[in-house]
């Protein structure tokens, strides 16, 4: 099936999702979180119908391509949500904005040097409601060392370049995620979680490992 507006018919493939990596919503949390999710998926199909924002093939595609990291890494434990987060290369919006949408409170920064893109993201956080995030056309080098407490990006530089922009733009922690090769390493930073899993709706292998900057204190709530 090539890539449409499902609207609700979004919702499943979503779940789907929540339900591989054991994130169990209910209630109100539920309602809301897979509204905006599907207000989310619907506009990057509309979007990408005019400026070519995914290679995603079809809807499964879309759905893992949008959620699956983030689910994975807020499934790996506990995070803090007072902390000040910041996606390099955001592109479409994955995986800081659903990082948003799965643990509330996160305060998110999506970093976009591509104006098109940037665009998309500002229109797509008017029809989210109010979310703590905020999008910042520039490059990862514009911002001041230590301007946020963690960094995570998807495939914007090589991962040991990765590692060691995150490790300048970070006070505590940064996320590499990886489909393939070797796990980085840096000097004075240590792996704190290691994740193996697979997109649930393609089968794509994938990794992602939290490294925490030593002698950082981290106090989950």
């Amino acid at each position: 099936m090539a890539l449409a507006q499902l609207g609700a018919g979004f919702s499943p493939l979503v779940e789907r999702v929540l339900e591989a990596f054991g994130l169990a919503l209910s209630g109100e949390e539920r309602a809301t979180f897979l509204a905006r999710a599907v207000a989310f998926l619907d506009r990057a199909v509309a979007w990408n119908a005019r400026i070519d924002l995914t290679a995603a093939r079809d809807s499964q595609e879309l759905v893992d391509l949008m959620f699956a990291d983030a689910a994975a890494v807020v499934a790996s434990g506990p995070l803090e949500r007072s902390e000040r987060w910041v996606d390099v290369g955001s592109g479409i919006g994955a995986p800081g904005l659903p990082l948003a949408l799965l643990a509330p409170g996160l305060d998110v920064t999506l970093v976009e040097p591509r104006a098109k893109r940037v665009a998309f993201l500002r229109t797509a956080l008017t029809v989210l409601g109010s979310l703590p995030v905020h999008v910042e056309r520039r490059r990862s080098d514009a911002f001041d060392a230590a301007s946020f407490d963690v960094a995570i990006s998807r495939a914007t530089l090589p991962p040991a370049d990765w590692l060691a922009e995150g490790a300048r733009l970070a006070t505590a922690r940064v996320w590499v995620l990886l489909a393939r090769g070797e796990c980085p390493s840096l000097a004075g930073w240590t792996v704190a979680r290691d994740v193996t899993f697979q997109w649930p709706l393609t089968g794509r292998e994938r990794r992602a490992v939290e490294f925490e900057r030593m002698g950082a204190q981290k106090i989950p709530v």
